[in-house]
């Protein structure tokens, strides 16, 4: 069994192209929703944020290639090891011990390698950090399990958001687990800060669309942020394994116009205490119906 290093490496090569025409084929089984996973999905969600394109571009394009090739590279050399240096191919094996250059090799180059990546990792840490001025700020609060939502800039007091049925979201054809009875308001293209906490157990507060994660901790007030680029409905769930019903912790955000965001506003506020008097009846008066 005498195989060359050039037909080894043809036969590492078309193996690699068999398995990316598989995935391909696979991720070609399912059609991108934006803002909800899919079945046979096996592909990040499309992006609705500029940090969530980054984060995507920075998973296939730095270091996705990086895996595959060391991946192909440790695969060739264990191939070679089989093939060229087992008993029979070679009985006598060599006596040395030591490669002065193979050793230094096999230090800088991970070292270089972990530096480029690092190039990239840091600018998007930084870039996920690096809150912009807010244009509004949503208090979420996380409980076994739901979550309560507050505007404290519109002067919204707290709700609670809690799954839809299942009868319901069938009826409606809404994701199951997914679509809830009160989602958060958001409008487009605005900083929204996202402050997190919890009055139990640890949750995550985790919207995949617009690259946003972060654990609500009790006791603990964290934050984060994003700026949605499209209108649309987004969905997340909690990401901390946090009871029973963990899996009943969904989040969705409704991300509108800035006249949808502003009429929604004004359906929040408390109406004016001259209207509700003028619309409650007199003291002593009979009712119509009665007379």
């Amino acid at each position: 069994m005498n195989f060359s290093i050039s037909g080894i490496s043809r036969l590492t090569a078309r193996a690699g192209s068999a398995l990316v025409g598989v995935a391909a084929a696979t991720s070609a089984l399912a059609t991108d929703i934006v803002g909800q996973p899919v079945d046979k999905g096996v592909d990040m969600q499309p992006a609705a944020s500029q940090i969530r394109a980054d984060q995507i571009f920075f998973h296939n394009f730095i270091v996705s290639p990086i895996i595959i090739a060391i991946a192909g590279f440790v695969l060739l050399l264990l191939i070679i090891v089989i093939v060229r240096f087992n008993k029979r191919a070679n009985p006598v094996p060599a006596r040395f011990s030591h490669n002065t250059t193979v050793e230094i090799a096999w230090t800088v180059i991970p070292v270089l390698i972990l530096m480029f990546i690092a190039i990239f990792s840091f600018r998007l840490l930084f870039e996920e950090h690096a809150m912009p001025p807010p244009y509004m700020t949503v208090k979420v609060t996380g409980r076994q399990w739901n979550w309560d939502y507050e505007y404290p800039d519109q002067k919204i007091s707290a709700y609670t958001s809690t799954p839809m049925t299942e009868t319901d979201a069938k009826a409606q054809n809404l994701p199951y687990l997914l679509e809830t009875n009160a989602p958060m308001i958001v409008p487009v293209d605005q900083v929204v800060r996202v402050q997190v906490t919890a009055e139990d157990v640890i949750h995550s507060w985790s919207v995949p669309a617009f690259g946003v994660k972060i654990d609500a901790i009790p006791g603990r007030l964290n934050q984060t942020w994003f700026k949605a680029d499209r209108t649309g409905t987004f969905y997340g769930q909690c990401s901390q394994l946090c009871g029973a019903n963990h899996s009943y912790m969904p989040i969705e955000v409704k991300v509108v116009s800035p006249a949808d965001f502003a009429a929604w506003v004004a359906s929040k506020q408390p109406k004016p205490a001259a209207t509700v008097a003028a619309a409650a009846p007199a003291p002593g008066a009979v009712p119509t119906a009665a007379r």
